[in-house]
Parts: structure tokens; C-alpha cells; sequence
């Protein structure tokens, strides 16, 4: 029998409507007014034939109307389709086409699509005279939403999230890191990528604010975690380097508790610094499938476990399955928060599961402790002459030379080698190249020191500011 719960945007606004829920450039908006606008929403949609069970596509940047739709869709018991802003128009009809899509919300301009579509301009509000079939509660088994996996060869994979998922995602997480009265969550990461999404989830679950912001600034967010007005913020090594430089000797408020850092392996230098201003940097490691993290370092390690990923969150479970005596091998998790599977794909979902553990396709370790330790993603593996060369390991160490501000490594083919290590970086100051491959051999092995090093003036990355490889290489053909 499945577990049922009242609508959560729904509860939260009876349990403490007064509190405030969403602030946005400077407005801020209670539970009670959150909920308000959601049903102004599920009303509008309502009316334009959106009903319980459909998919409805979103495709928006940071704003409080996508955070009401996302409700709204909730409040009528619809599944949302999360679709990435920066996608084409040819892929994103194809993930409309794909999901079975029947309503699609957008504020891309010249965006046309073959299906009912509600564009957002900037003084798009909901008029209606009709009031929807609100639904009161959901299934935690119920599907929620959709995320396409951008994946590293062919078509991405739409994959499910149900209630269940985003709730033990947050409960986990809140079992982890603690809960408090007075928590600011910053999200500066897409709400249509699983970090954002989850944060909204989270809010109405804890009952604290989300100071939303459209796009990364890191100016502003700085400033607005020196004056104590955040206590946890969600980032990527990337956006993290970019605080860390604008903050100079500068000093977070003693109330800013979390970092809480994903989105793959963090480089050294950067979790040394962080150290060295006593800025709690909560490493973790998750994906799309698993609802966000699933593996949070807990405070206690922070220092003494520098680069790990940390222990899985409660009550999930990670081990490594390793070929022959590897000390490395993939990386399997299980828990109430992994994805029961993927839309309309029993092919990836029979290579996915083994036993009820899900394959993640990264690269890890556990330590004598059972500390996890991700190295890089399988696809990434670069195999020179035979032995395993991580690109994290490479970027980390080019990271580390005060001249480079972002370093990218990937594997390019040698006929006598099979791969070699190429790297791509974007520089600070001025360095000659084959001063930094002089200085990089002062610091890895040979055979992991980049035969080229190409500079750039930026490296491709995806909306929550993930680096990526597949771009990189394909700058090698």
C-alpha cells in the first residue's frame, strides 16, 4: 500500500503561512501568498485542458512564476517535464515529442512547437474565471516530475522522479546537515536541473525561504552571505573558484553554515582554500537519478576527510564493484530517493539495475572508513598505455597553478599510447604553455602530464555550470 501525503506546497501554507517562503530581487513572498499565486496558476492551466496525469513542459529561467507553475502542476496533480533553457529548438522538441508533452510553458522568444503552448512574457499573468479541480493529496509513488539526462552518447533519457524521491531526497539531507528555524537557501543553480528543483522541494518541506536568484553573480552572493542574510547556498567548483575570488580576504558571516558542493569531483586547491578561510564546503556526490546527493560529507569530517564525497545519506547505500584486484571500480547506490527508472526506456533500465542497485557509470573508492571517493565519470577515463589516467586528478593539479582560473582534461587518440592526456584552460594571467607543462611535471606522473595545453578564453559548461568533456573533445577532431 503506498503512502500517501497532503500537497505539500498545500500544507506548508496552513502549517506557517506567515513565514516567508520566496524572496526574489528584493520581494518577498509568504507560504500563504506562495500557495495563493500557485492556485491563481493551476487555475489558468486548468483552463487551458491541463489535467491530472498530464505532462506539461516548463522551460523558464529563475523567476517566482516558474516556482508557482512548478506548484501549480502539483496542486492539479500534472507531471512536470523540466526542459534546459539552453538547449536548440530541434532538441528541445524532441524531449516534448518524447515525454508525451501536451502543454508547454516557455519564455524562450521565437520558440515553436507543435502543441498547446502558453508563452511567458514579461507581463504574462494568470487571468481566469474558472476554478481548478485541486487535488488535496498525492502518492509518494506518484511521479512529480521529469529531467532529461544530457548523457554522453545518444539520445537523453527522461528520467522519473516521484514524490517519494524528493522526499526522502530532503529528508536524508535534512538528517545529514541539520535543520534550522532560521535557514536561507540560496539557489543560484537552474530550477530546471535537479540541484534547483530540489531546493523548492525542500523549502516547503522544511518551511524555510529560497532566495532565488536568476543567474550566478557572485558580486551579490558574496555580499549577501557576508551580511548573514543566507546559511546555505548549493554550488559547482566552478561557481565556487568564482566566490572565491571575488571575496578576496574578505570574511562569511559566522550564520553561513553550508557550502554544500556537487557536480562532480572539487580540485584540491580549492577545498585548501576554502579550509584556510573556514568556509564550511560540504562535499557531496549525486546525480539526476538519485534526486539530487546521495553521499554528503558530514561536518564532523570535513577537514580530516578533505576531498571525499562522504558517506551515504541516511538510509541509502553506496559499494564499489570492481573488475579483477582494481583498487577503483564503479560506483553502485541504492536508497528511496534513486530513480525507479527512466521514461519509455526498459532498455537503459535493464542496463541500469543489477540486484536493485542502480550503476552510475562513475568511477570511486571507498576507504578503510567507507568514505567515498569519486574519481571521475567512466566515460571520461582516460587509458594511456594502459594505465587509468582521471582528468579530475589533472584539472585539480593545473588548478593549483596561481596563473590558471578553470582547466579542462580530456583523452585525445595516439596510435602508439591509445590515448594521451590533453588539457584546455582558461588563464588568469599570462603563462607560456611549455612553462606549464614543465611545472605539471614537477607534480603528476609522466605519463598523466597534458602533451598539449590549449588556452581559452572560456570552457563549455551546462547550465548548472558542470564542465563539459564531450565539447572539449570535439574540439580535437
Amino acid at each position: 500500500m503506498s503512502t500517501v501525503t497532503p500537497v505539500w506546497v498545500t500544507q506548508r501554507a496552513q502549517l506557517t503561512p506567515d513565514r516567508i517562503g520566496l524572496i526574489f530581487e528584493g520581494q518577498s513572498y509568504t507560504f500563504q501568498q506562495l500557495w495563493e499565486h500557485s492556485n491563481k496558476w493551476a487555475s489558468f492551466l486548468y483552463e487551458k485542458g491541463v489535467r491530472k496525469g498530464h505532462h506539461v513542459g516548463i522551460c523558464m529561467k529563475n523567476e517566482p512564476r516558474m516556482v508557482f507553475i512548478i506548484h501549480a502542476l502539483q496542486l492539479l496533480g500534472a507531471k512536470s517535464i523540466l526542459i534546459n533553457r539552453r538547449l536548440t529548438a530541434e532538441e528541445i522538441s524532441w524531449q516534448i515529442e518524447n515525454s508525451k508533452t501536451t502543454c508547454f510553458v516557455h519564455d524562450i522568444s521565437n520558440l515553436e512547437v507543435d502543441i498547446l503552448t502558453i508563452a511567458i512574457q514579461e507581463d504574462t499573468q494568470p487571468k481566469t474565471t474558472s476554478k481548478a479541480e485541486i487535488v488535496d493529496e498525492c502518492s509518494l509513488d506518484d511521479v512529480c516530475s521529469v529531467m532529461y539526462t544530457s548523457g554522453t552518447t545518444g539520445k537523453p533519457k527522461g528520467v522519473l522522479h516521484t514524490y517519494g524521491n524528493h522526499w526522502w531526497s530532503a529528508t536524508g539531507s535534512a538528517l545529514n546537515m541539520g535543520l534550522s528555524h532560521d535557514d536561507v537557501w540560496l539557489a543560484a543553480v537552474p530550477l530546471f536541473h535537479i540541484s534547483g528543483y530540489s531546493i523548492l522541494m525542500r523549502s516547503v518541506i522544511y518551511g524555510i525561504p529560497v532566495l532565488l536568484y536568476e543567474r550566478f553573480d557572485e558580486a551579490e552572493i558574496n555580499e549577501e552571505i557576508i551580511k548573514g542574510n543566507v546559511t546555505i547556498i548549493s554550488v559547482v567548483a566552478a561557481m565556487l573558484s568564482r566566490l572565491l575570488e571575488n571575496l578576496s580576504s574578505r570574511r562569511y558571516s559566522e550564520k553561513f553554515r553550508c557550502m554544500l558542493l556537487g557536480g562532480g569531483p572539487a580540485p584540491y586547491p580549492i577545498l585548501k582554500e576554502c579550509k584556510d578561510k573556514q568556509i564550511p564546503v560540504y562535499q557531496t556526490y549525486g546525480m539526476t537519478e538519485t534526486a539530487s546527493q546521495i553521499v554528503t560529507l558530514s561536518p564532523e569530517y570535513a577537514l580530516s576527510k578533505l576531498g571525499s564525497a562522504g558517506k551515504p545519506l541516511f538510509p541509502c547505500q553506496v559499494r564499489i564493484e570492481r573488475k579483477g584486484d582494481e583498487q577503483h571500480g564503479e560506483i553502485l547506490v541504492k536508497g528511496p530517493n534513486v530513480t525507479h527508472g527512466y521514461w519509455e526506456r526498459p532498455d537503459a533500465n535493464t542496463d541500469s539495475y543489477v540486484d536493485g542497485w542502480f550503476r552510475t557509470g562513475d568511477i570511486g573508492y571507498l576507504d578503510e572508513g567507507g568514505f567515498l571517493y569519486v574519481m571521475d565519470r567512466r566515460s571520461d577515463l582516460i587509458i594511456s598505455g594502459g594505465e587509468n589516467i582521471y582528468p579530475a586528478e589533472v584539472e585539480s593539479v593545473l588548478l593549483s597553478h596561481p596563473a590558471v582560473r578553470e582547466a579542462g582534461v580530456v583523452g585525445k587518440e595516439h596510435p602508439h599510447w591509445g590515448q594521451v592526456p590533453v588539457a584546455f584552460i582558461v588563464l588568469k594571467e599570462e603563462v607560456r604553455v611549455d612553462q606549464m607543462i614543465e611545472w605539471a611535471k614537477t607534480k603528476l606522473a609522466s605519463y598523466k602530464v597534458p602533451k598539449e595545453i590549449m588556452v581559452v578564453d572560456t570552457l563549455p559548461r551546462n547550465a548548472s555550470n558542470k564542465l563539459l568533456r564531450k565539447e572539449l573533445r570535439k574540439k580535437l577532431r
